[in-house]
């Protein structure tokens, strides 16, 4: 597999990241660069993490790995994006601090990130280096998380409360496009 073939695949597997991204920066009350580049880390990190531990996981646990992955990238999208329109409807203010906090970043990596699993599973079967995909699909999926914050965070100055609304609907639909596409297979 060449160079543009694994950089395809970066783009393609960073899109739900960049969404998330996206989503954040308009739900986001305020942005800063420290922001961006914090969900860049989270989401380019895990996207780098998940094809190395789906890669050496191997073989033995693809099966399972793609009867559950899109159940679990679903549940939590939705849950998520639940919450986040139930907030659009609330009068309160929420502090920045939580919207980009541990677990909250951590539950959106993990869950943008599950796809990337069975795609190191699959540099398995290729028997390939995984080393230079893994840099690649993190530094792209960084890139379009730091500008998908930003963009977002441009969108959401426009459209303030319903904003985080359309983000959490966002969410919601990138859920179910994982889950529709895995049964629909």
């Amino acid at each position: 597999m060449g160079i543009i073939e694994v950089l395809l695949i970066a783009v393609g597997v960073s899109m739900d990241a960049f969404a998330v991204s996206l989503a954040k920066g308009i739900s986001a009350r305020e942005v800063k660069i420290k922001h961006a580049l914090m969900a860049g880390v989270w989401f380019g990190g895990f996207q780098a993490i998940m094809p190395c531990l789906g890669f050496f996981l191997g073989l033995g646990f693809a099966t399972f790995i793609g009867q559950w992955d899109h159940w679990v990238a679903w549940l939590l999208l939705t849950l998520i994006g639940a919450n986040m329109v139930k907030e659009s409807f609330s009068k309160e203010e929420e502090d920045i601090a939580s919207g980009f906090g541990f677990w909250h970043m951590f539950t959106l990596a993990v869950a943008t990130s599950i796809d990337a699993l069975a795609v190191g599973v699959s540099f398995a079967f290729l028997e390939m280096s995984i080393w230079m995909p893994i840099i690649i699909i993190g530094l792209t999926t960084m890139m379009f998380s730091v500008v998908g914050v930003l963009l977002g965070k441009k969108v959401g100055e426009h459209f303030k409360s319903k904003a985080e609304f359309v983000g959490g609907l966002v969410l919601i639909c990138i859920g179910c496009k994982i889950l529709i596409e895995h049964v629909m297979e």
